[in-house]
């Protein structure tokens, strides 16, 4: 059952339209709600040339992008091709010529996983799953005019729907009925879980974006807490021979196997099923690694005077297991001394630093050390 929301979308809207910065808490309700923006707010994340430039000249692969046409979804064939590398072969390249050409035909192109390889969205990605504790995607999907993608359907996550170009009409359907939305460049929709929806271009080729929120449940939580519970080896014990024949023995030995499980649970410790769903989280969010190239570079000069600062989106969370401090970088983790909690405390709090800022509780060379760490593991950046 979805729990009621404690804050209407229409702020999540502003997150994606707006000041990031204003959304703090969960989205989750159950109707529909369309906002209205600036178009430039939109138009930012993902223009038509921008679409353009990554159709035809960035070597895209499958299954980064996939087209579909009255809903059914085109074989790759259709639209790839293949060639060598320093004699390697390559399979999957898009072969724009061919996307074009069914694109004229009425094709819709699906730019999948954006959130990995589009700037604009990758940041924007990164600051929703930061305030959602959730992981999400981006799509873009292009229509050409007088046409229709996918049939009506309805997605098993969250989305947020940003009109980017063009004009689509969408009928979508939630507990105040069926309804006829016109989206045109500025607007934002919301489409909880389960929304029945479909969508069509009339006059004009429509792009939008499609944010999705992959939601962590209460049942993948608990689900991995009897998971730990069952790796108890008595567990793995077979079941008796002729058990089919005997369903009264079956039962009561199942009771007990119940029996056992139930007061493994009991004991688990709260806090440390919730301190483990934490940091799975925080240990699965990619690195954001945009400009390392010249901060490696600029390592070389690094002073007491470098300005450094956060680098946007990196996760930087501090564990102390007593001897050792864990500092969770998101998909990697270092391990230091407990001696500098204080320091990468500072460091992770400050949103502009330099190394002489560490001069209470470093040396000269043990702060560059530590900062020159940092920067390589993408928690700071060089300022210009």
């Amino acid at each position: 059952m979805r729990t009621a929301p404690t804050t209407d979308p229409l702020s999540a809207l502003d997150l994606l339209t707006g000041d990031a910065q204003t959304f703090v808490s969960s989205v989750w309700a159950s109707q529909v709600h369309v906002h209205q923006a600036e178009p430039e707010r939109l138009t930012a994340l993902l223009s038509l040339d921008d679409v353009d430039q990554l159709l035809t000249s960035t070597g895209l692969r499958t299954p980064a992008l996939r087209m579909a046409i009255d809903g059914t979804v085109l074989p790759s064939s259709r639209f790839t091709r293949t060639a060598t590398l320093a004699g390697v072969p390559m399979t999957g390249l898009v072969d724009a010529r061919k996307a074009l050409d069914l694109f004229d035909a009425g094709a819709t192109v699906v730019l999948q996983g954006l959130h990995r390889c589009w700037p604009p969205l990758t940041a924007l990605v990164r600051e929703l799953e930061v305030a959602l504790g959730h992981p999400c995607q981006a799509n873009a999907y292009l229509t050409p005019p007088g046409s229709q993608g996918f049939a009506r359907h309805a997605d098993t996550h969250d989305v947020f729907v940003l009109q980017t170009h063009g004009h689509k009409v969408w009928e979508v359907q939630d507990a105040a009925g069926v309804r006829e939305l016109r989206m045109e460049p500025g607007t934002s929709m919301y489409l909880p879980t389960g929304t029945p929806h479909a969508a069509r271009t009339q006059d004009s080729a429509s792009l939008h974006v499609t944010i999705g929120i992959n939601q962590v449940t209460w049942r993948q939580v608990l689900g991995r807490a009897v998971d730990t519970a069952l790796a108890d080896p008595a567990f793995d014990a077979a079941l008796p021979p002729g058990y089919p024949d005997d369903a009264k023995q079956f039962g009561a030995e199942a009771g007990e196997r119940l029996g056992a499980l139930a007061a493994a649970l009991s004991q688990a410790d709260p806090s440390a099923v919730a301190a483990a769903e934490i940091e799975r989280f925080w240990t699965t969010r990619a690195t954001v690694a945009r400009g390392g190239l010249r901060d490696r570079l600029a390592m070389t000069s690094l002073a007491d005077d470098t300005r450094l600062r956060r680098r946007p989106g990196s996760v930087c969370v501090l564990v102390d297991d007593g001897a050792r401090l864990r500092v969770l970088l998101g998909d990697r983790e270092l391990r230091m001394p407990a001696r500098l909690a204080a320091a990468v405390a500072f460091v992770r709090e400050s949103s502009e630093l330099t190394p002489r800022d560490l001069e209470p509780w470093l040396d000269q060379e043990s702060r560059r050390v530590l900062l020159r760490r940092l920067v390589v593991e993408g928690l700071l950046e060089v300022v210009d």
